[in-house]
């Protein structure tokens, strides 16, 4: 490991980055290095300039990609070799704006009664009923599940928030269920290949996409369209924007608010979570 590697994650960690956010800016620091083929602390801005118009204009990186790399290799330069400034402009061309499509409560019903694997069954489950990012569902550990409070606590989850997000009865009693089959101890999706792992965030699309496929839904989308059915399924069921925002780990409420989309003319009624598990029937 270089000096400059082992001076960046030290600085990351003194930062409170989470361990997925440490990978990434590492990833994107070493396709800078790789590009150049030298070290980056031996780049200037013009160096930097240009790279960015590479990725935009000849990899043609999506611009969510694109931030990351501004994020990470800018973060390099001001946090661990202490530049003055970062003047790098990031121009990215404007790209239609789509509204993703949404599963409906009988798709994800059709969905889970395809997977008849009872571990990626609860994964499914425990994604769409708490509305986790795949990062947080593959990662859970037994620990994380509170029966008594009936909450479920997210750790370190994107941005390196801790949340706590509620369980329903039905999907506890699944969780309870599952975990009596194979009675997990540390991870509660443990991984079949990688020993003392979890599952990964690529196994648990694989498995979302090959239940879809046998289930006969033909929406667009990964197994993150079932977090975008959880935050719309309780909206409709009256859950206050606020309150969802705490749900999902949002740090910005305009980011909730772009669930609105699927909802017009939609009114908070100040309830409580729905019971979505309870609601797909049969699960």
């Amino acid at each position: 490991m270089t000096p400059l590697r082992q001076a960046m994650i030290q600085t990351m960690r003194q930062h409170g980055f989470s361990p997925q956010t440490q990978k990434s800016y590492l990833y994107v620091v070493a396709d800078l290095a790789r590009y150049y083929r030298r070290s980056p602390d031996q780049l200037e801005v013009g160096d930097l300039q240009t790279y960015f118009n590479y990725l935009v204009q000849e990899r043609s990186l999506a611009p969510a990609s694109c931030r990351l790399y501004l994020h990470g290799i800018r973060f390099l330069y001001l946090q661990v070799l202490h530049w003055a400034d970062f003047d790098v402009n990031l121009v990215l061309p404007k790209r239609p704006q789509r509204i993703p499509e949404l599963l409906t409560r009988q798709d994800v019903a059709r969905i889970v009664g395809a997977t008849k694997n009872p571990k990626h069954r609860a994964l499914l489950l425990i994604t769409y009923g708490c509305g986790l990012r795949v990062s947080e569902a593959v990662s859970l550990q037994v620990k994380n599940i509170d029966g008594e409070r009936h909450l479920l606590h997210i750790h370190q989850g994107k941005g390196g928030k801790d949340r706590m997000v509620p369980l329903t009865d039905v999907l506890l009693d699944v969780l309870r269920a599952y975990w009596c089959l194979g009675r997990p101890v540390l991870w509660l999706f443990p991984s079949e290949v990688l020993v003392g792992q979890h599952l990964t965030a690529t196994t648990a699309q694989k498995v979302y996409r090959h239940a879809k496929r046998l289930s006969g839904v033909q929406r667009r989308g990964g197994i993150h369209a079932l977090r975008h059915a959880y935050a719309t399924h309780q909206l409709e069921h009256g859950v206050p924007l606020n309150e969802l925002q705490k749900y999902l780990g949002h740090s910005d409420l305009r980011t909730t608010e772009r669930y609105l989309h699927w909802l017009p003319g939609i009114s908070s009624q100040n309830r409580s979570p729905a019971d979505l598990i309870a609601d797909l029937g049969g699960a």
